[in-house]
């Protein structure tokens, strides 16, 4: 098992960086320090098979979080730290690393079974996301509209902020997200 989850962190490391076309099956044997065998025990599929896991690995993940920063706290906390989360990613890859979720859906040429997963990934981020502005007295029509609304505009901003070399673009967004969706919460009772 610690083989298969050494090629999925791999697979999930290089796809953020040159999106499923640049990640070849050396580039994740290079990667993971791991056989080309344990490549195909582990994922028979080959690379595509690997990458869809990979992603629907980094989705879970990022579902998990979402629902992490959406406890006990204010919607616009919540779009702060998801915002915050994707600033760190791109800052700490000195601006090599977006998202793997975007890199796989952008891949369905080299792989349609890892854009599928990143489809079902991005429907659950906003089944989350939505969940928690639905607790806020959010109307629920309203409140599935703003979590698209907020997951594509920060996905958005994490591509512009790669491209631009700069976070403002993040910071940008965080803001102007969290008012709007303020301007949707409706009093209590």
């Amino acid at each position: 098992m610690a083989a298969r989850d050494g090629l999925v962190q791999s697979a999930i490391d290089l796809v953020r960086r040159n999106g499923v076309a640049g990640t070849g099956v050396a580039n994740l044997l290079d990667h993971s320090g791991l056989s080309r065998r344990t490549i195909y025990l582990n994922f028979p599929g080959g690379k595509s098979e690997l990458i869809t896991e990979a992603t629907r690995v980094a989705g879970r993940a990022m579902t998990t979080l979402i629902e992490t920063f959406s406890k006990d706290t204010e919607p616009e906390q919540t779009i702060a730290s998801f915002a915050d989360a994707w600033k760190q990613v791109v800052e700490s890859s000195d601006f090599l690393a977006g998202c793997p979720i975007v890199a796989a859906a952008l891949g369905r040429s080299e792989s349609p079974a890892a854009a599928d997963a990143a489809g079902a990934a991005f429907d659950d981020w906003e089944r989350a996301l939505e969940s928690r502005l639905r607790a806020e007295n959010i109307d629920p029509d309203t409140a599935c509209s703003l979590a698209t609304t907020v997951i594509a505009t920060i996905e958005g901003a994490v591509v512009m902020s790669l491209a631009k070399h700069s976070t403002e673009p993040l910071d940008r967004v965080g803001r102007h997200l969290t008012e709007l969706v303020r301007a949707h919460i409706r009093p209590t009772g």
